[in-house]
C-alpha cells in the first residue's frame, strides 16, 4: 500500500436496527496529514457514516513513521498502524468487530494489493479508490468469495447519469457514428489519474459508434487554469469534479454537450455510506452475489 493512507472501518450491525452500530473502518491516502486535500475524502465519509448513525472504528493505517501515533479526525482519536502490520491488525480488528466493513478512498497503486489483503482476512469492503487493474480486482474478490461494492464513482446522481448513458449505449448502438468527440476533466491537483467516471462515459459513447482513445481526455490540474478556463470556484479547488463531453456531427452542423460537475464531497461521502448500508444488508441475507457496484444500489431503491 502507498504511504499514509487510510482506512475507514465500519462495523455492520444488523441492519434491522436502522444501521445504529454499524461498524466501519475508513482507509483515505493522507488523512492524517494537516493539510492534505487527498485525506478530506476518508473524513467526509467519517462525518457521513456517524450522521447516519454507523460507528467508525477509531484505526487505520499509516506510513511507517506514524505507526504507533494518535491522530484526533472529526473528534475521534484514531490509533495508526504502519504497512508491516495491516493483516494481523484488520485480522484483529476484525474479530472485535465481526460485522466490519472497509471503506477504500487510497490511490491508484494501493487499489490491488488492499484488495487481496481484505478478501485474504475476509472483511467485506466499499472500493471507492478508481485506478489499478480492475479486472484483476474483480477476480480477486470472486475468487475469494469475499463480498464487495466496487465503483469508481459513488455520487448517486452521477451514477444515475452513467446508468442512462449504458442504457443508451446498449439500445442505440452506432447512434452517433461519425461524431468527433472531445473530453475535458478537472480535478483537485492531488488527483493523478483519469477520471474513473470519464473513462465509463467514453466506454459508452465508444459503444454508440464514436472513436475516441482515453488517451485523448484532456486533463486539467492547473489551479490556474482551473479558475480561468474551466470555471472551478476558488473555494473549491481542493475538491472538484468538472467533466465535459462535447461530441460534434462529421459536417460540423450538430453538436451535443454533457455536463457534471461537482464541487465538494459530500455527494460521494453520502454515496459510499448507502452502499456500506447496502452491502451489510446483502451480507445478512447470504446473498449468492458478491460483487456489486452503485448502479445495483441505485436498483435497490431505499437510499437515504
Amino acid at each position: 500500500m502507498a504511504a499514509t493512507p487510510v482506512q475507514i472501518f465500519l462495523e455492520k450491525s444488523a441492519p434491522s436496527t436502522q444501521n445504529t452500530g454499524l461498524p466501519l473502518m475508513v482507509i483515505s491516502h493522507k488523512m492524517f496529514e494537516v493539510n492534505a486535500c487527498t485525506g478530506k475524502m476518508g473524513k467526509a465519509v467519517i462525518n457521513a457514516a456517524e450522521a447516519a448513525g454507523l460507528r467508525v472504528v477509531p484505526v487505520s493505517f499509516g506510513c511507517e513513521e506514524e505507526s504507533g501515533q494518535t491522530f484526533e479526525i472529526c473528534g475521534k482519536e484514531f490509533l495508526v498502524h504502519g504497512p508491516s502490520d495491516r493483516e494481523s491488525v484488520l485480522t484483529s480488528v476484525l474479530d472485535k468487530y465481526p460485522n466490519l466493513i472497509v471503506v477504500d478512498y487510497t490511490v491508484p497503486t494501493a487499489v490491488n494489493g488492499n484488495a487481496e489483503l481484505y478478501s485474504k482476512v475476509g472483511v467485506p469492503f466499499v472500493m471507492g479508490t478508481t485506478g489499478g487493474d480492475r479486472d484483476l480486482l474483480y477476480k480477486t474478490v470472486q475468487d475469494s468469495k469475499n463480498y464487495a461494492v466496487i465503483s469508481p464513482q459513488m455520487g448517486k446522481q452521477v451514477v444515475a447519469f452513467l446508468a442512462a448513458m449504458e442504457i443508451m449505449a446498449e439500445q442505440f448502438p452506432g447512434a452517433f457514428s461519425g461524431y468527433s468527440l472531445q473530453v475535458l476533466e478537472s480535478h483537485q491537483a492531488s488527483k493523478a489519474d483519469a477520471s474513473g467516471t470519464a473513462k465509463a462515459v467514453i466506454s459508452c459513447f465508444n459503444k454508440l459508434g464514436v472513436s475516441f482513445d482515453m488517451d485523448e481526455i484532456q486533463l486539467i490540474r492547473d489551479p490556474q487554469q482551473q479558475l480561468e478556463m474551466v470555471g472551478v470556484p476558488e473555494e473549491h479547488l481542493a475538491g472538484h469534479a468538472f467533466h465535459m463531453y462535447h461530441l460534434t456531427s462529421p459536417d460540423q452542423t450538430v453538436s451535443f454537450e454533457f455536463q457534471h460537475n461537482v464541487c465538494g464531497r459530500s455527494i460521494y461521502a453520502e454515496g459510499t455510506v448507502d452502499a456500506v448500508i447496502f452491502l451489510a444488508k446483502k451480507i445478512e441475507a447470504k446473498d449468492p452475489k458478491r460483487v456489486y457496484n452503485m448502479i445495483d444500489v441505485l436498483r435497490e431503491g431505499n437510499m437515504r
